[in-house]
């Protein structure tokens, strides 16, 4: 009989939970956030991981480092999307920040063609 309190089944537990989390968070939202998923993701791989290393077994070890790489190049993707999404590109420019100055006078409308009166 297995002895479901040991610390690495309660590690691997705790790394399922993780798994099953993610693919809920992601069928459940509409717009998930990639960090958040991943993150997950391959914290659920890795507590798994420290959970087959104590009871050893190999397939579900080499799933869990697929698990984990598929995780870091999503974790990767992400990040080198936000650095080159606009919103990022603006704020390293300045653009969108709030005024530390007192700003300048709204600019003039352009003439009607009317002359002035």
């Amino acid at each position: 009989m297995t002895d479901y309190s040991d610390w690495s089944t309660l590690v691997g537990f705790a790394g399922m939970a993780c798994i099953i989390g993610a693919y809920a968070y992601l069928t459940w939202n509409d717009d998930p956030n990639p960090f958040i998923l991943h993150v997950t993701n391959l914290t659920g791989a890795a507590l798994l991981t420290v959970s087959l290393c104590h009871h050893m077994n190999l397939p579900s070890l080499v799933l869990e480092g697929f698990w984990a790489s598929i995780a870091i190049y999503g974790l990767v993707r992400a990040v080198l999307r936000r650095s080159r999404s606009p919103s990022c590109l603006r704020e390293r420019q300045g653009v969108g920040r709030e005024a530390t100055t007192v700003a300048s006078p709204p600019p003039t409308p352009p003439a009607s063609g009317r002359g002035v009166q």
